[in-house]
């Protein structure tokens, strides 16, 4: 998560924690060195946190504070891989972390998979649209010399119809800050049987 703003990375994990209960199993996907991991990982049973980079995960590993041993696990990898934990899960997380696939509709569908019925996912996306698409042909160049990942230009209003299309119901949105380009989504895994 970005830590330039304290105060915006504060809202989001209150908006998370807000939907986290205790008996919790929770799998965060594109964990990243962890420090989201470390700080929701105390208000669950379980928490299961992956990445496909095992650089990341060796830092997470060696920063992992004590506490959050017995119920924080790591894993190189995807969601959909052979030895990557299935769930079923009450809460999938996932930060900026979309806006990078090729086909987010898959991966979609793979949470809407390891999800219990009634199970929350929440995504945080950077949703680009508008005058910040002039952006770019800046980002392509960036992207060209190795300087920024490949990035989807995407509207909110796409992402959410995504989530909706997936098997979803929307129950929260939020920018954090109020402005931001950040779309905090939380989604509720309806039961598959009414789809």
């Amino acid at each position: 998560m970005n830590m330039r703003n304290p105060d915006a990375y504060k809202q989001t994990l209150d908006c998370i924690r807000a939907h986290m209960s205790k008996a919790d199993h929770v799998l965060e996907l594109g964990c990243g060195t962890g420090t989201t991991a470390f700080k929701l990982a105390p208000y669950v049973r379980n928490y299961v946190a992956s990445d496909y980079s095992s650089e990341m995960i060796d830092i997470a590993l060696e920063r992992q504070p004590p506490e959050t041993r017995e119920n924080l696990d790591f894993y190189v990898g995807e969601l959909g891989e052979e030895d990557h934990p299935t769930g079923p899960f009450d809460m999938v997380l996932c930060f900026n972390f979309l806006h990078l696939l090729d086909d987010r509709p898959a991966m979609l569908k793979s949470i809407h998979k390891s999800l219990e019925t009634g199970g929350l996912f929440v995504s945080k996306t950077p949703c680009v649209s508008g005058l910040f698409t002039l952006l770019r042909p800046v980002a392509l160049i960036l992207h060209a010399f190795g300087k920024a990942p490949s990035f989807k230009f995407l509207p909110s209003k796409r992402l959410e119809t995504e989530i909706e299309t997936a098997g979803f119901e929307i129950i929260e949105t939020a920018r954090h800050p109020e402005g931001s380009l950040r779309h905090v989504i939380v989604a509720k895994k309806l039961n598959t049987t009414t789809l």
